[in-house]
């Protein structure tokens, strides 16, 4: 019996080596890569797709994250983005508590999520609300913007040269406690800070920044855009905002500048976005945030920063889809941080990953109690957690292999617009045409087979995204939608519409789709399915 227990014990000691060596066993530090106006997000050595969600601001503790991780798994995320506040990293100054980010890199691996960390520091949402108290309750050392009239404006000045070196302090020992206790890249990407910028005043009036700005504009920014002279005789009506733009930009890239020394995870910042087609005012902009109007401006003083990234709350679909093609650049990979948690903002998934998009997250995507409507949904009731569930489970069973397509070929998405109108595109002679409120058999025109409208029909629901994977092969994903494949070519055809998956990077066929599933177009509604639609031409 003594033999037989040491035994056990043995194996059971081999048994827990051997996991403690896997799951501290260091991989390829992830990175983006952009080759031709295309853009990867490389995770464990090959492409990833971040299916994510982002937690409410104050689920950020132990004792909530088993609120949080439910959710997830219900939507079919696999990565977190999870705040890290100064004030818990640092609440005394010079004394540093990792203990909430060791839980959650130990619970994030259990539960088999990556995880992005969220950094609020001396920005959340343009407020100082998550500094230290020692921060808050020292003016004279941590300065804030004036005004015109030389008021404090209540938000922490971008020339706070003590601010700076304290937050990139604190910074930097979060990057340092990463690069120790998380060799398996648990932690994919940074975020630093959060909504940069000031609302209601267009840059800092204090004595620091009136000298700045009378002087002129950086030999890198007169590079970057062409101008030239003083803030006021390169940017005219917008010089205050093109000024605290760039001053913002470059404390924040010195901030993760000195992270990436540390471990060189992808960084990328969030705007809080201003209208999507004209020149916002800049007293009624986040001001020195990176809105898609400014982009060059950050692009030049922020080279430490990976991407900039739209946090999306608008509900009309045509400003999305110019929110989404501004952020879209050959040197800008695109992202979508935050999106609204509401039902109708989930279509917008096949939009983002249609124009390459690395990543999308709903936010609030919790079960602490906590919703921002109207910016988001009311409740996480089972429709809303559906929307979202849906295509993150059809496009996560093919997560790495969309990633890796999307990185050298073309894809196309788009959501159902809130007229209803159908959306096309041509691609590889092709002309794919996606339409809304359809059954699955039949034409809606029809008048001899009558029948009442679709469930859907006047919902805010629906999208599709496709990726040509050769020269006749189109990659499809979609709900509540029908989708037809037009050539103009003489002798172009259909020949095969499979719906299946991929297995090491191959494409396996569990069925073709014929007749009744193909007479009508190809319709997509409420099931999780990918289809590979083969083209050809009569000879």
């Amino acid at each position: 019996m003594k033999v037989l227990r040491t035994t056990a014990a043995l194996l059971a000691l081999a048994a827990t080596t051997a996991l403690h060596a896997q799951n501290t066993a260091r991989t390829e530090v992830p990175r983006i890569e952009s080759r031709g106006g295309r853009h990867a997000f490389i995770v464990d050595g090959a492409p990833f797709l971040m299916l994510a969600a982002q937690a409410n601001n104050s689920s950020n503790y132990p004792a909530m994250l088993d609120q949080v991780w439910p959710t997830l798994d219900r939507i079919n995320a696999n990565t977190l983005e999870m705040p890290i506040a100064w004030q818990q990293v640092e609440p005394v100054e010079g004394r540093f508590d990792f203990s909430f980010l060791q839980v959650l890199l130990d619970q994030a691996r259990t539960h088999d999520k990556r995880v992005v960390l969220l950094w609020f520091g001396t920005w959340k949402n343009t407020s100082y609300a998550y500094t230290p108290d020692w921060v808050k309750l020292n003016p004279g050392r941590f300065p804030r913007m004036r005004t015109r009239d030389g008021k404090d404006h209540g938000v922490l000045s971008a020339h706070g040269e003590q601010t700076l070196a304290a937050d990139t302090r604190a910074f930097v020992k979060v990057m340092e406690y990463v690069r120790d206790h998380d060799p398996q890249n648990t932690v994919i990407m940074v975020q630093p800070e959060n909504e940069t910028g000031s609302y209601r005043n267009p840059r800092d009036y204090g004595a620091t920044g009136n000298r700045l700005f009378a002087q002129t504009i950086p030999p890198a920014l007169a590079r970057a855009t062409g101008k030239a002279g003083t803030w006021s005789q390169a940017f005219g009506a917008q010089a205050d905002r093109a000024f605290n733009t760039w001053y913002v930009a470059s404390y924040v890239n010195a901030i993760a500048a000195a992270g990436k020394k540390v471990k060189a995870l992808p960084m990328y910042v969030n705007a809080a976005l201003a209208g999507p087609s004209n020149v916002p005012d800049p007293d009624g902009v986040a001001s020195g945030g990176p809105q898609q109007d400014v982009l060059d401006i950050w692009k030049a003083a922020a080279p430490a920063i990976d991407f900039q990234a739209p946090d999306i709350y608008d509900r009309k679909s045509e400003n999305i889809v110019q929110y989404l093609n501004k952020y879209a650049r050959p040197d800008n990979p695109l992202m979508v941080p935050e999106i609204g948690n509401g039902r109708e903002f989930a279509r917008f998934f096949y939009s983002t990953i249609g124009r390459g998009g690395i990543g999308f997250a709903p936010f609030g995507m919790d079960d602490t109690g906590y919703y921002n409507y109207p910016l988001g949904s009311d409740r996480l009731d089972k429709d809303t957690l559906d929307a979202f569930a849906l295509p993150y489970k059809a496009v996560g069973s093919i997560m790495r292999d969309w990633a890796r397509i999307a990185a050298t070929r073309p894809t196309w998405g788009a959501a159902k617009p809130d007229d209803g109108s159908s959306v096309s595109t041509d691609m590889g002679g092709w002309k794919i045409t996606g339409s809304w409120g359809e059954w699955q058999f039949g034409n809606k025109e029809w008048t001899w087979l009558k029948s009442e409208p679709a469930p859907w029909a006047a919902q805010p629901i629906g999208g599709l995204a496709v990726a040509q994977m050769s020269s006749n092969e189109f990659l499809l994903v979609g709900d509540h939608v029908r989708v037809r494949f037009e050539s103009a070519t003489p002798g172009a055809t259909v020949l095969r519409i499979e719906e299946g998956g991929f297995t090491d990077g191959k494409w396996v066929t569990t069925r073709v789709w014929n007749g009744d599933q193909t007479d009508y177009g190809i319709n997509l509604i409420d099931r999780p399915q990918v289809l590979k639609i083969t083209t050809g031409r009569a000879r």
